[in-house]
């Protein structure tokens, strides 16, 4: 398990997660995919320990351990991991 950054946080990236990740793996970046810019902050799914201490620093509500993201939003999943891979 990993957790996944989505929706709310296009144009947001408040960057509170990014202060307590003890692994350095939330980076912030621009991914495109189909036309759609996302312009957000992303979590690294190879790097993420699921230590959960990014979820509640998040002013948006944009943070999910991936079995919980939302219905509409469980595309970010795969938006996360492709934004690192095609590095």
């Amino acid at each position: 398990m990993a957790y996944v950054i989505t929706e709310p946080c296009i144009g947001v990236k408040d960057k509170s997660c990014v202060a307590v990740c003890p692994v350095d793996c939330i980076h912030e970046g621009v991914y495109t995919e189909d036309g759609k810019v996302y312009d957000m902050l992303f979590i690294n799914p190879d790097e993420c320990i699921d230590c959960g201490l990014c979820e509640p620093e998040c002013p948006v509500t944009a943070i999910f351990a991936d079995s919980d993201v939302p219905k509409e939003w469980q595309h970010y999943i795969q938006i996360n991991a492709d934004f690192f891979r095609n590095k």
